[in-house]
Parts: structure tokens; sequence; C-alpha cells
């Protein structure tokens, strides 16, 4: 049921609601009247938390009575929030678990899955790091403390220092599961203890940024000029750099879509946002931040 309340004052109730996002019960079903405003609770993903907000500031200007009040914290609390029935949209960078669906059912809310835009996981490093290209099995190799030292990757005799992000960011899950694990469901490698794990995507820009030993990964729309981006490969003689085109042909192996949830099939405001969001003016923005937009808008 969309969480959608009337306020008498739109500057207020997007302040208000930005504050307390994510610390109050649900609302009452509201129908939008001349005049008033329909907020959209929004919450998740720290991947896909700028375009969120690009989006909704530029969908402001279609609907100016709708405010679409965005906040992260990471696609496990956008997961939590939806389940709880305290948001109308859950951001995720990986999908929803099954425990996660179950939990949600028993609440008696069927989570729906909105694919928004992709995404390519860059692997960062130090500008002056000489390494340029790292096989996926060289990076599980690292992230799992078998390889310890930049020189067995044809990099200098110094100390490899691992950053990543938290537990509950799906970027952290992916990462897990694609390229520590290898994509082997079967698999139960872990990160190395040795790992920092830090709780944002500018955390993990900072640390590059000022220690020429650390390797780090994080959403393409996140990586600035002052990190080197290494090619990755499936094998050791193909290598790609992420880029847009290489995610839409398949050729770089670290990508993922970005997801939308709400609970059940979208209705109302809620509905003609996500239609707007999968239509050309929002897919530019997904690309104009650096993320790769859908595919048939892309183009």
């Amino acid at each position: 049921m969309p969480f959608v309340r009337k306020s008498t004052s739109a500057f207020l109730a997007l302040v208000i609601f930005l504050l307390l996002a994510g610390c109050r019960p649900p609302a009452e079903d509201a129908e939008a009247a001349t005049g008033s405003e329909l907020v959209i609770q929004n919450k998740g993903s720290d991947t896909l938390v700028n375009v969120a907000l690009a989006w909704a500031e530029a969908y402001r200007q279609v609907r100016p009575e709708v405010a679409i009040v965005v906040t992260g914290g990471g696609s496990g609390t956008g997961i939590a929030s939806l389940i709880n029935g305290t948001v109308d949209i859950a951001n995720a960078s990986r999908q929803i678990k099954e425990d996660e669906r179950a939990e949600a059912q028993a609440n008696g809310i069927t989570p729906v899955e909105h694919v928004v835009a992709q995404d390519a996981i860059a692997v960062v490093v130090h500008l002056s790091n000489p390494v340029d290209q790292l096989t996926l099995q060289q990076l599980s190799d690292i992230y799992t403390g078998r390889i310890t030292n930049w020189q067995e990757v044809g990099g200098e005799d110094r100390p490899i220092v691992l950053l990543s992000r938290e537990s509950n960011s799906g970027t952290h899950v992916y990462f897990l599961e694609e390229v520590v694990r290898l994509g082997n469901p079967d698999s139960e490698a872990l990160f190395s203890q040795e790992t920092l794990l830090l709780p944002s995507s500018e955390g993990i820009s900072v640390e590059i940024r000022q220690n020429p030993n650390a390797i780090g990964y994080d959403g393409l729309g996140y990586v600035t000029p002052d990190q080197k981006v290494i090619a990755v490969g499936r094998e050791s003689s193909s290598f790609v750099l992420p880029t847009i085109d290489s995610v839409n042909d398949g050729t770089y192996p670290i990508s993922r879509p970005l997801y939308m949830y709400t609970a059940g099939e979208p209705a109302g405001v809620v509905k003609e946002y996500l239609e707007w969001i999968m239509g050309p003016e929002a897919q530019t923005i997904v690309r104009e931040l650096g993320f790769v937009p859908l595919e048939s808008e892309g183009s």
C-alpha cells in the first residue's frame, strides 16, 4: 500500500520527512487534492542514492505536487524498511534475498522488483600504483588474503591494503558472491580479516587517494579522476575497463542491475514515478552521473 500523505506546506513537509525518514510509522492512504503535496518515501542503496536524488529533483519539474524523499543507508536498510512497511520504494544494488522475501510475505507484503539502471563495479587503486590489470581469480586471491603483496601481481614490493564496503551494502554482497567467490554458489570464501570495511563510497575514495598500497571497489558512478581504474579479465588474455559499452556488450565481468522494490505492484503516484524512471529523461540522468542506463534507453 503506498505510503503517501498530504501536506499543506511543501517545504516544511520535505524538511520533516528528511529528518525523520525511516523512523516513522506508515500513514493512511491519502488521495491527492488540488494544491496539496504527495510524498513518496524512497530509501536504501548508497550506490543508487545520488541517482535517486537527481531523479527526485528532476521529477519535481514534471510533477511539482509530488515530493520524493530519498535517504541511503544501504540496500539491506532499504529492503528492511520495505518489509516493515515504512517506505514506498526500496533501492537496492542487489536482488532481495529469499529470507527477506519470506519475511516480507509474513508481513503481508509481496516485494516486486523493478530494474532501473545498470552498474559496473570498478576496481580502483592509487594513481601511483603500476598495476593496470587483474583477473577475477587474482582479485579473489587478493581479497581472501592468498595474495598479500603487490609484487605478486606485477607491482612493487608493497603490502596490499584491502578496502571494502560494509556488509549491509549491496555492493559488498555482490562483490563477495561474484568476485571473492567467483560466482560459485557452493563457495564459502570470505573477505580476509584484514579487510577494512568502510561505510560509504566516499570513504573508499578517500582511502584510495591517500594510500598508495590500497585497493578498493565501487560503483562506476563514484569513480573520480584521482583514482586509477583497473582493467579486469575473466582470463589473463582479456582485460576490459568498465564503461557503458563494456557493460552493455557483456565484456566487463563485474556488472549488475540496480533495483527498486515496491510492496506489491505499484499504483498511483508511485507507478507514475517508476514509469518516468524507465523513460528517456530519467535514463539520461543515469548516463550523466556515470552509471549505465537501461539498454533500451541508453543508445
